[in-house]
């Protein structure tokens, strides 16, 4: 019996067409659907629009809504393909990661670098490739699928701005590869000892500081009293600049309940902020967090899922932001030493 999956339709170039100011979603999706005959060889596909946007415009309200629908569609389907926008792609799928835990059926995001309309484009592969994949019997969880590649929801990372293999698999492995409809396996699933658990609060009221050189202390008071959260995006391995590093030890002290955490510029390794004085000492008297071996859009997710469903004490926060969720830390031996 051929597997019902449902098509959640977002908008993103996968679903664009050309007007006056350039490309704009205009594809509903059950025209998405006409473009690919061969789905319904695959599986018995249906499909819901629950926006029609930019995924530059894809904020967690957005992301709310895509688990809304999941869930009240989840006793209903045996699997789900999200089209999407690539811009934003990596943040939704570690969004979604920790936004539906522990699904035993497949929540797939896809989308395309040319519109599904274009006589030369990616879209249908993508497409249909994400529909094999969502109705396989061995398929789980949240994950990326594009350009042949089945990348965990937390590892992926847009790498390209044009080109059709646009995403990568960061410090991880791919789950799969897809050819010609045949799906081979690096990662074998194992199927989750809990039930499906969905969580809609994401507290996005979080900022990313991107450290330049010679950066000033302007503006970290404001930071300070307004955000729940920073993340500091660090140079190398993760340190504080001394042009900042007092106003940090001063408004730490100030905000305690201020979660701050830690990540690096470089795309791959991860932070370790005991190799350097620059980092080591600051961490210690500040308790620092570190992303580790996490990319930042899963850091970012992570951050907004901690706030929003943990309590707020800075012994539970640790212990959910530092939980492996979807394959999201690897580092053992960093976190023990944690």
């Amino acid at each position: 019996m051929k597997k019902n999956i449902l098509l959640i339709a977002t908008g993103g170039t996968i679903a664009s067409k050309n007007s006056d100011h350039g490309l704009a979603p205009l594809i509903r999706a059950e025209e998405i659907l006409s473009y690919i005959p061969d789905v319904y060889q695959i599986c018995s596909p249906a499909a819901v629009q629950i926006c029609n946007i930019d995924s530059t415009n894809m904020e967690p309200c957005h992301w709310k809504l895509l688990v809304d629908t999941i869930r009240s569609n989840y006793g209903d389907y045996d699997g789900f393909v999200v089209a999407h926008g690539t811009d934003t792609m990596a943040y939704t799928a570690a969004a979604l990661s920790y936004m539906v835990q522990n699904s035993n059926k497949p929540i797939v995001i896809t989308g395309a670098q040319k519109s599904i309309d274009l006589e030369i484009t990616d879209a249908k592969s993508n497409l249909l490739d994400s529909f094999c994949y969502a109705a396989d019997e061995k398929s789980q969880g949240v994950q990326i699928v594009f350009g042949g590649k089945v990348i965990a929801g937390t590892r992926a990372k847009k790498i390209r701005s044009k080109s059709y293999n646009a995403f990568d698999s960061i410090d991880f492995p791919f789950l799969a590869m897809i050819q010609d409809g045949r799906i081979m396996r690096y990662i074998p699933a194992v199927p989750y000892g809990e039930p499906v658990t969905f969580y809609e609060k994401m507290n996005d009221n979080i900022f990313l500081l991107k450290l330049v050189p010679g950066i000033s202390p302007k503006g970290l008071r404001f930071l300070f009293e307004q955000y729940d959260a920073i993340i500091v995006e660090s140079f190398g391995v993760g340190g504080i600049p001394a042009s900042i590093s007092d106003i940090f030890y001063e408004l730490h002290g100030k905000y305690p309940e201020k979660l701050i955490i830690l990540a690096t510029q470089v795309a791959h390794e991860g932070s370790d902020m005991t190799v350097y004085e620059v980092g080591n000492r600051i961490k210690k008297d500040c308790r620092f967090l570190e992303s580790y071996d996490m990319t930042l859009e899963a850091a970012i997710a992570k951050t907004m899922w901690v706030l929003g469903n943990v309590e707020r004490e800075k012994e539970a926060m640790e212990q959910a932001f530092y939980k492996k969720i979807n394959y999201d830390l690897i580092f053992d031996a960093l976190l023990q030493a944690h």
